[in-house]
């Protein structure tokens, strides 16, 4: 309580967005282990995604598999997804707690850090133990991309930190909505896109606040040079997700379904549609820049 006189401290908007996102995180989160259906044997009846979300739904080969084929092939998709999630989580949490090292432990933006740390902990155990439910091998991004990601964690700082963030988790966002609401996704996947959509919505919210924040001030030069690296980021991260080995695993043709999976009109407009607000929003912070552009139309995300 402040003396007569005296003067209330002023709490900045990054301080009461923290604070919101502490009392939401306290009110509405989840525990996979109990939330999660992990003893009941796997339904190979259900998909693993919804089948429109598939890189070769809507070619000619989708329509000569069989439907346990298609089955097969969109649970090792979404095993091949739940995978890169969590390396990319794991790049998340190092750039975060670097971010915040030895930073003031009273302020509600660091202790909400530590928060969304201990919450991407969680969901990358969640997403492991769901691919392996899935019957799925461990699916990793090439060696060169591995690689990129430890430069990139190792040396990402501050909007160009947050910006990529915030482009793994809207993309991974809009196709899980889809999933969890589709009765054709087998139920412990459902369950599980259920926990990330509703805790990951926190989390995007604190990266777009903090890359409008790094961004305050900021530079022509230094946008350029964010723009270009964040969008370089996002290239790799979206062209990560389905493995390219998950066609032979599915019992597929591989060389014929990489080929069609390539030049899928259908994939890659389900890719632009879910990118439309994250693109209007990196425009805003003045981080889609000629550059950038070409590295999100080859990834499809514009």
């Amino acid at each position: 309580m402040t003396s007569i006189g005296e003067r209330e401290p002023e709490v900045s908007d990054r301080e009461t967005m923290a604070r919101r996102l502490l009392d939401s995180s306290e009110q509405l989160s989840y525990d996979p282990v109990t939330e999660v259906d992990w003893e009941t044997p796997l339904d190979k009846g259900f998909h693993g995604a919804s089948p429109e979300w598939s890189t070769l739904y809507g070619t000619s080969y989708w329509d000569e598999m069989t439907p346990e084929q298609q089955r097969e092939l969109t649970r090792h998709e979404a095993a091949s997804v739940a995978s890169t999630g969590i390396w990319f989580e794991m790049i998340l949490q190092q750039m975060i707690l670097r971010d915040f090292y030895a930073k003031d432990p009273t302020d509600p933006a660091f202790q909400w850090a530590l928060t969304e740390i201990a919450d991407e902990c969680r969901h990358s155990i969640m997403f492991a133990r769901g691919a392996a439910k899935l019957g799925a091998p461990a699916y990793r991004p090439t060696r060169f991309v591995v690689e990129m990601g430890r430069t990139f964690k190792a040396t990402a700082t501050g909007e160009a930190a947050y910006a990529a963030i915030l482009v793994a988790e809207e993309v991974l966002d809009v196709m899980q909505r889809d999933w969890m609401r589709d009765e054709r996704v087998v139920p412990f996947v459902r369950t599980i896109n259920n926990i990330h959509v509703v805790e990951e919505s926190r989390h995007m919210k604190f990266a777009r606040e903090e890359t409008r924040q790094r961004l305050e001030g900021a530079g022509w030069v230094r946008r350029q040079i964010n723009a270009l690296v964040v969008s370089i980021a996002s290239y790799f991260i979206v062209t990560s997700m389905v493995n390219a080995k998950v066609y032979e695993n599915a019992g597929l043709d591989g060389e014929r379904a990489r080929r069609e999976a390539k030049a899928n009109q259908h994939h890659k407009s389900m890719l632009r549609s879910s990118c439309s607000g994250l693109m209007e929003f990196l425009h805003s912070a003045g981080l889609l820049t000629k550059p950038a552009l070409w590295f999100y139309k080859r990834a499809n995300l514009i």
